[in-house]
């Protein structure tokens, strides 16, 4: 069987090692992610273990699909009978890119629903049920430059949810891409390490599951759990790894863990997230501002998410906060919105200056609490220009990510 595990972008070169380290067959890194080879067990190892990944894909077929009805009848070639049944719910989710005639998504997702029960009432004398809001089996068609890729989704629902954020953000960091910025920032699980602006506290989560060697998909359902071939043989396998995931972890963090905010309601909710993750006793929480701390330890990873622009930089007012405040605390409908003064010049132009000036003089107070870890790495997810400014050096590791749409950079130093 051959996988692909997708991730985000700029994550493949963490996604590629993390796989290779589960000895695991063939992988390769492609476009948007890793590629491997090996039983139905392999991509529940996959699942299981891997912390950046978003979705591991198994592949049942590729073919040349030009058009709607090439797509509809390769699509109907493929083997449905073997993994859906006229009890099993369905979904479609497409992807398209490079293809004039079938340029529509939905579409596309569309002529293969269509294969699939073409297929399945030709085999079995009825057709399945579909469910796109919580299907038994994802069907994923992935179309570019006149070829087509199905492949189901084992996980079901994307691999960053990990099960554990029970409150979010205004600008939450997603969970894999937590796990992403700790692994190519290098960041050493067995040593201390601070996030001065935690927000509701992802980072510091991924840390404590990493130290504790705790597997990211174990508290979580997934997808292959209802597909019709998964009793038997897979579930026996999956209870094997999962068995063996728990015997592996670690009773508490080897090193001190800390997660630092200046807003209480960010703090409350890293408090609830910590308790979701199973971690709380392993990370201390602490109030205060991220241009006041101090060093505790020799040596350690200072590692963060700074703000990076004028949007969160209004909720700031700083103080500070990476990940911005819960969605509680946002603003009220319609304030702060763009008012006009007689003769038509923007009332906010001054306070957007002010931010940019307050978002700046936060940058300059955090570089000078930086340079305060001397033997500390500092690793920083910049989506900003002006934060590498801040720093007198240029960073030792530069890499280029994305934070959703927003182009990013994580900065690694050294501090002498």
């Amino acid at each position: 069987m051959r996988f692909f595990a997708t991730c985000a972008k700029g994550t493949e070169g963490a996604l590629r090692r993390e796989l290779s380290a589960l000895r695991l067959h063939a992988v390769r890194g492609e476009r948007g992610g890793v590629s491997f080879e090996g039983k139905l067990e392999a991509g529940m190892q996959a699942c299981l273990h891997s912390r950046v990944a978003m979705r591991v894909l198994l592949e049942l077929g590729r073919f040349p699909a030009g058009d709607a009805a090439s797509l509809y009848d390769g699509a109907r070639a493929l083997p449905w009978g073997d993994w859906l049944t006229d009890r099993t719910t369905l979904a479609v989710e497409a992807t398209v890119r490079d293809a004039p005639a079938l340029s529509h998504s939905g579409f596309a997702a569309l002529k293969v629903k269509d294969a699939v029960v073409d297929a399945l009432r030709e085999r079995l004398g009825a057709r399945p049920d579909v469910d796109p809001k919580d299907p038994d089996v994802r069907v994923v068609l992935h179309l570019a430059g006149g070829e087509a890729a199905l492949s189901l989704d084992l996980a079901g629902e994307p691999l960053h949810r990990r099960g554990y954020r029970a409150v979010t953000g205004v600008a939450p960091l997603k969970e894999t891409l937590a796990a992403a910025v700790l692994s190519l920032g290098g960041v050493d699980p067995g040593l201390p390490f601070l996030d001065p602006m935690c927000g509701s506290g992802t980072l510091a989560i991924e840390q404590a599951l990493a130290a504790r060697r705790i597997a990211p998909g174990l508290s979580r359902p997934m997808g292959f759990q209802r597909w019709p071939a998964y009793r038997g043989g897979p579930q026996s396998a999956w209870d094997r790894l999962k068995e063996a995931a728990r015997a592996a972890a670690l009773p508490r963090a080897p090193a001190p863990i800390v997660a630092r905010d200046l807003h209480p309601k960010a703090l409350e909710a890293a408090r609830r997230n910590l308790a979701a993750a199973g971690v709380a006793a392993d990370v201390r929480l602490e109030a205060g501002d991220a241009r006041e701390v101090q060093p505790f330890a020799g040596q350690g990873t200072l590692c963060t998410n700074p703000p990076y622009g004028e949007r969160l930089a209004g909720r700031l007012d700083g103080e500070g906060r990476g990940e911005g405040a819960p969605r509680e605390a946002r603003r009220p409908p319609g304030e702060g919105r763009r008012r006009e003064r007689p003769g038509g010049a923007p009332e906010d132009r001054r306070e957007a200056a002010t931010r940019r000036r307050k978002l700046e003089g936060l940058y300059r107070g955090l570089a000078e609490a930086v340079l305060r870890f001397h033997g500390w790495s500092a690793v920083l997810l910049s989506g900003n220009p002006q934060l590498e400014r801040s720093f007198p050096w240029a960073p030792e590791v530069t890499h280029r990510l994305w934070n959703g749409p927003l182009e990013v950079r994580l900065l690694r130093y050294r501090i002498p």
